[in-house]
């Protein structure tokens, strides 16, 4: 096979690896849709390239409010590579201990909440801590993880727990071991991640069902729509009103932020 072919074929078996989770899938979509039916949000957090699958939940098109994205830039802005504001300082950042603490600061969490921590390891410091704060404030977390690279992978924790350790419910991309997939001959270092396409594919089956059971409940979601699809005046209502809601319910995890 080529190296395309390759690729094609293992991103294949990913498909087969996030259909047999589907009863795990189906009970994180029923947790989710109950954080958005009581009004609340679904806390979403990746740092590194793990930011990708934060921004496929929400906000984009085929997608709806209830989900809160935290990114932080400092831990995942690698346009510039090198320099100032470089990957080197975020994949420092990416282990400083009290820094998950910090970024949960600003928010007021309730039980009611629930969180979805995507590390492909598993063993970086921030995601992990990011799931214990969490979990210390009543939080449901579900951990998306490569579960055979972060089983391979030494936790850059102090005590060795890794996400995995703090998380309610365990979902796995399928991702190989080193996450690359293709070996080409004469280069001693596989290439083409498959951690993206295998965490895709798991937020976008989580999107989906917990759109049904917030439309089954009576409350069907303000999806983000192409003017091609439902027409542009349509398409700019549902804009307004999906975003309108995500600053109400925004509103309410600072509402009452720090002492009384």
């Amino acid at each position: 096979m080529t190296p395309a072919e390759t690729y094609l074929t293992k991103a294949r078996a990913l498909i087969d690896t996030v259909a047999a989770q589907q009863p795990a899938i189906a009970t994180a979509a029923e947790w989710f849709a109950q954080t958005i039916l009581a009004g609340r949000m679904v806390h979403l957090f990746g740092s590194g390239h793990s930011r990708i699958m934060v921004e496929e939940m929400w906000p984009r098109y085929g997608s709806f409010p209830g989900f809160n994205p935290i990114v932080e830039l400092s831990l995942s802005f690698h346009n510039l590579v090198v320099g100032a504001n470089g990957q080197r300082q975020a994949m420092f950042l990416e282990n400083v201990s009290g820094l998950a603490e910090r970024i949960l600061r600003n928010y007021a969490l309730e039980s009611r909440d629930t969180a979805l921590v995507i590390s492909s390891s598993g063993c970086n410091v921030v995601p992990i801590e990011m799931a214990e704060q969490f979990r210390r404030r009543g939080v449901r977390v579900v951990a998306l993880v490569s579960r055979a690279h972060a089983e391979a992978s030494n936790s850059r924790r102090a005590d060795g727990r890794k996400l995995t350790d703090f998380a309610d419910l365990v979902l796995d991309t399928g991702a190989p071991v080193g996450d690359a997939m293709v070996k080409i001959d004469g280069l001693d270092t596989p290439v083409a991640p498959g951690s993206t396409v295998g965490g895709c594919l798991i937020v976008n089956t989580i999107k989906a069902e917990v759109a049904e059971r917030l439309t089954r409940a009576g409350a069907p979601p303000k999806v983000l729509s192409a003017g091609v699809v439902v027409g542009a005046a349509r398409a700019t209502e549902l804009f307004e009103a999906a975003y309108d809601e995500h600053a109400h319910r925004l509103a309410k995890l600072y509402a009452t932020v720090g002492p009384t």
